[in-house]
């Protein structure tokens, strides 16, 4: 055989039972599923190790889900509220507890009623559920992990799963294959969303990738003459400090409506933070639709109308306006930055419209920060293109989860609780998918492989 014959001759198919690709919550939960049934898996990921954006998360505390009301929480994920509710019915906030407590992990309930384990770290959750995987109990088969395995799509016989790796192209062939590949945020962790363009190629009904639980980066301001973002002084002085204790409104140009209490962060050229990102939603959606979304901060939500506009009102003799909002109002720093960067002099100096926008300061905010910024991505596969168990209906013996699936929610908890119930369901779909091809062979007299 010649050098060019060589190069050309493509690497050996490596048989299997169930690749799942991807080593996140979903897919490392699929495994679980299929191991504890006694299913040989081999799980591929391009990354050097698993679970990396699952422990950047847990590095301010591991969030693992939330105690409010069943029915609350399922509400939380909007438009896919209704879809999703029989995967949360049977794995949902209580079973997401009861799994951890199996691997030792205890858990309690903080002030918010996100659930946190009770050292707040994800890395010793991790540890003990790779362990299990690697070393399951009495007739469970041990997972395969497959490392630095970047998947690239199909080979022409449209059944070869393909990937490239150290030692140059592998050639894998499975009897079910679970995608569990992330969204696109924070590439460098390995969610790059390189899948999408390989799914939509194949026919697979996907919905753009999108920000969600972002930043945003705010209007320039008239009044500082900025085309774009904070004035210099506002952006040197105040990019990285926390707005505390406001509320923020706004209802989006088709009526939906946030109101919420909470705190958030400028940065240097908008906003982020917890509180921009329980509305990131909205906010992207009315950009995207109108240019723009305006939302108002009440900066006082303690005080009635009448209180801020008594304090503003009253005589402040020789003292600055500066000195007078914070001797009456307790108004400084950020909150004081921020009214100097939005209002108008002439309205700074009228009580009235000055009480009025302390209580209701206009925000505009034009962009969504970029996508790997953003904490999690909305988009993907769309529901509609998979059945009720998750397998792709373009791609039978192809099922998806977590959140490459068209789905978003906000912070706290429910991120990680859907992606470990669809990891479930993707898992139990492929028990079931194995039996039916076994059952049909057994029926043909065929070979079940």
């Amino acid at each position: 055989m010649t050098n060019s014959e060589s190069l050309n001759t493509p690497a050996p198919v490596q048989p299997v039972e169930v690749a799942v690709i991807g080593g996140g919550p979903a897919g490392l939960m699929a495994a679980e599923e299929l191991s504890r049934a006694g299913v040989a898996v081999h799980l591929f990921d391009a990354m050097p190790s698993v679970g990396r954006k699952f422990l950047l998360a847990g590095k301010g505390g591991m969030n693992l889900t939330h105690a409010e009301p069943l029915a609350a929480f399922i509400g939380r994920y909007a438009e896919r509220a209704e879809t999703l509710r029989p995967l949360l019915e049977a794995f949902g906030p209580n079973e997401v507890r009861e799994w951890a407590a199996g691997l030792g992990i205890q858990t309690f309930v903080g002030s918010s009623s996100r659930v946190f384990p009770t050292d707040m770290k994800a890395a010793p959750l991790l540890r003990a559920w790779l362990q299990r995987l690697r070393h399951p109990a009495a007739g469970g088969e041990p997972v395969r992990f497959h490392m630095r395995h970047r998947w690239t799509g199909w080979a022409d016989d449209g059944d070869t799963l393909l990937f490239q790796s150290p030692e140059g192209e592998k050639r894998v062939q499975a009897r079910a294959t679970v995608l569990a590949l992330g969204g696109a945020s924070w590439a460098r962790l390995g969610s790059d969303g390189a899948w999408w363009p390989v799914l939509q190629a194949c026919g697979v009904d996907t919905a753009p990738l999108k920000p969600s639980n972002c930043g945003f980066d705010v209007a320039g301001s008239p009044v500082h003459g900025v085309s774009a973002g904070w004035s210099r002084f506002f952006s040197e002085r105040f990019a990285g400090q926390p707005l505390k204790s406001v509320a923020l409104r706004f209802t989006d140009s088709q009526g939906r409506h946030f109101e919420r209490r909470g705190e958030f962060v400028a940065t240097a050229t908008g906003v982020e933070g917890s509180l921009i990102y329980a509305v990131s939603s909205l906010l992207r959606d009315e950009i995207t639709a109108q240019g723009s979304a305006t939302f108002t901060l009440n900066l006082l939500p303690d005080h009635s109308a009448a209180q801020v506009l008594a304090h503003v009102s009253h005589p402040r003799g020789s003292r600055s306006l500066s000195s007078h909002l914070k001797s009456r109002l307790g108004l400084d720093g950020i909150k004081l930055a921020l009214l100097n960067e939005l209002l108008p002099r002439d309205t700074l100096h009228q009580p009235a419209l000055l009480a009025a926008a302390i209580q209701a300061l206009p925000v505009t905010v034009v962009a969504a920060r970029p996508l790997d910024e953003a904490i999690s991505t909305a988009g993907g596969v769309r529901f509609e293109a998979m059945d009720a168990a998750l397998m792709l209906r373009q791609r039978p013996g192809v099922f998806c989860a977590g959140e490459m699936v068209d789905w978003e929610a906000p912070t706290g908890g429910y991120l990680l609780t859907a992606c470990l119930s669809s990891g479930r369901l993707a898992g139990q779909g492929v028990l079931a998918w194995l039996k039916t091809r076994l059952h049909d062979a057994g029926s043909l007299g065929g070979d079940p492989a």
